[in-house]
C-alpha cells in the first residue's frame, strides 16, 4: 500500500485493550490505514492477565500491526490502575505530542459470566468485576486520555461494547452483563456532549457474531476451518472476524463527516454498507439485523444477511 492510499497516515490511535478479538482486530486495521497505534493490554510475553490465555499478547498485536503497513507500540497497561494510564497517556503526549482515535476496548470478563444467572444467584464479586472490566476502565482512559485528543480538532472516540441500542432493548445474559455492556451506548452518548463543542466525535460501536480467538476456541475451531461450527451453532454463518469491526474503525477515522455520527450506536455490518468494505472473505455480514429479523422468523435463512 502506497502512502497516498492510507488514509490514516500521521494519526496517532490509542486502542486500550488490543491483546486480541475486537481490538486486536482494529489495532491491525487501523495500521494497515497507515496510524501509528499504541496498543494496550495486560498479557504480555511476561506476564498473564486473569483471563488465563497465553496464545495472544500486546507484543504480538504490535508486530501485527506494524506488519500491516503502520507502526505498532506495546504499552502493558492496566486500566483499571489509574497512575499506569496516566503514565502511558504522558508517554504518547512525550513521543507524539497528540492523539487522534482513542479506542476503548478494555473487557476481559468472559470468564466471569454465567448465563441465566438471577441477581441473587451471581457471585457478587464476579459481578462487581465485571462493570470494573467493562465501565471504569472505560471513564478512566476516556478521562485522562481526552485531553490529549482534545488538543487539536477532529479526534474520534469508539466505544466498543457488545450489541446495539436496538438490540439492547432486550435482556442481556445477566444482571451485571446488561449493565456493563449498555453502559459504553451511554457513555458515547455523554462523550459526544462533551466534545461536540470541540471538533470531536464519540460513538458507540458493537462488533455482531465475533469470531475472536476466546470463542474459536470454545467451539474447538480455528479461523481456517470455522464453518466447521456452523452445525453445531445455529447462526454462526453470520459471525464475523474480527477485522470487520477493525474496518469498520478505520473507515470512521478517515471520514471527514464523521461527526454525523456523533453519540450514535452503530455496528460493523451497518458500517459496512455504508463505507462498502467487507471482511477478511469479501463478505459483508449483518449479524444484528439477521438476528432481529429471526425474532420475527425463525425459520430465516442468513442469506442476505453475510
Amino acid at each position: 500500500m502506497t502512502t497516498h492510499t492510507k488514509p490514516l497516515s500521521g494519526r496517532i490511535a490509542l486502542v486500550a485493550g488490543a491483546t486480541r478479538g475486537a481490538g486486536r482486530g482494529i489495532a491491525v486495521e487501523l495500521g494497515a490505514a497507515g496510524a501509528t497505534v499504541y496498543v494496550t493490554g495486560r498479557t504480555t510475553r511476561e506476564k498473564v492477565s486473569e483471563v488465563g490465555r497465553t496464545t495472544e499478547t500486546i507484543e504480538e498485536t504490535a508486530e501485527l500491526v506494524t506488519a500491516a503497513g503502520g507502526e505498532g507500540i506495546a504499552v502493558p497497561t492496566d486500566h483499571l490502575e489509574i497512575d499506569q494510564v496516566e503514565a502511558l497517556v504522558a508517554r504518547i503526549d512525550r513521543e507524539r505530542g497528540r492523539l487522534d482515535i482513542l479506542v476503548n476496548d478494555v473487557w476481559g470478563g468472559e470468564h466471569l459470566l454465567k448465563f441465566g444467572q438471577k441477581i441473587w444467584e451471581t457471585d457478587l464479586t464476579d459481578g462487581l468485576r465485571m462493570m470494573e472490566l467493562g465501565v471504569r476502565t472505560h471513564a478512566i482512559t476516556s478521562r485522562l486520555a481526552l485531553p490529549l485528543l482534545i488538543r487539536n480538532p477532529g479526534g474520534l472516540v469508539v466505544e466498543v461494547t457488545d450489541g446495539t441500542s436496538e438490540y439492547n432493548t432486550r435482556f442481556r445474559e445477566n444482571f451485571f452483563y446488561d449493565l456493563t455492556k449498555n453502559a459504553p451506548i451511554r457513555m458515547a452518548f455523554a462523550l459526544a456532549h462533551d466534545l461536540k463543542d470541540v471538533g470531536g466525535t464519540a460513538v458507540c460501536l458493537t462488533p455482531g457474531w465475533l469470531r475472536s480467538e476466546q470463542m474459536l476456541a470454545a467451539f474447538g475451531v480455528t479461523e481456517e476451518n470455522w464453518r466447521d461450527a456452523i452445525e453445531k451453532v445455529p447462526g454462526f454463518e453470520v459471525a464475523e472476524s474480527p477485522f470487520y469491526v477493525g474496518r469498520a474503525v478505520a473507515a470512521l477515522a478517515a471520514d471527514p463527516d464523521r461527526a454525523r455520527w456523533n453519540g450514535r450506536s452503530l455496528d460493523s455490518g451497518r458500517l459496512a454498507k455504508e463505507y462498502g468494505f467487507t471482511d477478511a472473505d469479501g463478505s459483508q455480514p449483518d449479524a444484528w439485523g439477521f438476528m432481529l429479523a429471526k425474532e420475527k422468523d425463525e425459520n430465516l435463512s442468513v442469506e442476505g444477511y453475510r
